[in-house]
């Protein structure tokens, strides 16, 4: 959003009077233009099983580090983990957990903060005490300042414990009888009202050092139960999608959101697959039409809609060819079944080898911004 974008590792080359001069840092000379060469990116020297885990966040109930999970981190074979409310019994003990999981050692080009997420929209859903202490709605009804306000104590209280990533706000519209609207998670009804608070309130979290999220793209009001626990339709015209629900997020990746979380439900104007999974929707709507250049994330991986599609492993592989970033499992086993199955398919060269380390280093990018 206002915050500098994130930083690269990059090696500098500098060019004079268009003369071609040599750049002694690399070996490499510039071009006959005097172009530099292009920025050596990590994720292109990464193994296969590192590549995969860049994919990978786990989820992790209680405040316990299981030696699995240790050895997952140690080895580069997770890029995050999301946490419950059982990970914060007190806020000592969370604190405690997430500086401990940050003191793995890892392996080099992946020493950056591992990324630590929560869901802190506030009202009906929050994983810990404090900001947001209002909810979506009432933050709407309040306005872009309580929306700022809103934004900067959450990002605050996230930060205090070494919570890097919220997986808010909401950008989804508040149809009348849709579950978002029934359980006050919604900014607003229409595009306007959405745009205009949740937005400040992401640019406050990210201005704060946490990183936002936007969700459900491309957009869940009109569904009338959580993923969760129902196999979802959102039967909307493509044109209508665009128009309303679409248009927050447009405005979110306009303003250098960070990261956007592709819906698990079916939109059948778009695809017969769930979202997440749907290379129109992952890729066309939302990178070829929006432009987002942030990393995308799926919904949770282990609900009755994932279920339905395959389960966790299966879907996983079906987010990464659709074009979706990082996959969020949520627990441990799911993850390490998609990692084994990401490993399998890159050594397979099933997958574009070019495209999924265009995701790993956007996922990197975001993993060095947090430090």
């Amino acid at each position: 959003m206002d915050r500098t974008k994130a930083r690269r590792r990059r090696v500098a080359f500098v060019v004079l009077l268009g003369l071609a001069l040599v750049a002694f840092a690399l070996g490499a000379a510039v071009g006959d233009e005097g172009e530099p060469p292009e920025e050596v990116e990590v994720a292109s020297t990464l193994a296969a099983p590192q590549l995969a885990g860049e994919r990978v966040v786990a989820g992790l109930q209680g405040t316990g580090i299981s030696p699995r999970l240790r050895k997952a981190v140690r080895q580069g074979r997770i890029a995050g983990v999301v946490l419950f409310e059982a990970s914060f019994p007190s806020r000592a003990a969370g604190r405690r957990l997430i500086a401990r999981l940050q003191a793995i050692k890892r392996p080099r080009g992946l020493r950056d903060p591992l990324l630590i997420m929560v869901d802190q929209e506030g009202g009906l859903v929050k994983r810990v005490d404090g900001a947001p202490t209002l909810s979506a709605r009432q933050i709407g009804n309040r306005g872009p300042a309580t929306a700022r306000q809103q934004g900067r104590r959450t990002a605050a209280n996230l930060r205090s414990l070494g919570v890097n990533v919220d997986l808010a706000p909401v950008l989804d519209l508040g149809r009348p009888g849709g579950v978002i609207a029934e359980t006050e998670r919604a900014f607003g009804a229409t595009p306007g009202k959405v745009t205009e608070t949740a937005i400040p309130f992401a640019q406050a979290l990210q201005a704060g050092g946490v990183a936002a999220t936007a969700k459900h793209f491309p957009g869940f009001g009109a569904a009338s139960e959580n993923t969760d626990f129902a196999v979802e339709e959102i039967n909307l015209p493509k044109a209508r999608l665009r128009a309303a629900d679409e248009a927050p997020f447009a405005a979110f990746a306009a303003a250098g959101g960070d990261l956007v979380m592709l819906s698990t439900a079916i939109y059948p104007a778009f695809s017969a697959r769930p979202a997440a999974f749907a290379r129109p929707i992952a890729t066309g709507e939302l990178r070829g039409r929006l432009g987002f250049a942030g990393v995308s994330v799926t919904d949770a991986l282990g609900t009755v809609a994932v279920e339905d599609f395959g389960g966790p492993a299966q879907a996983g592989l079906a987010a990464v060819r659709a074009g979706v970033d990082l996959l969020l499992f949520n627990d441990l086993n799911g993850a390490e079944a998609g990692w084994k199955t990401l490993v399998k398919q890159l050594r397979a060269r099933k997958l574009p080898r070019a495209e999924f380390e265009a995701s790993v280093q956007r996922v990197l990018d975001l993993r060095e911004s947090l430090r």
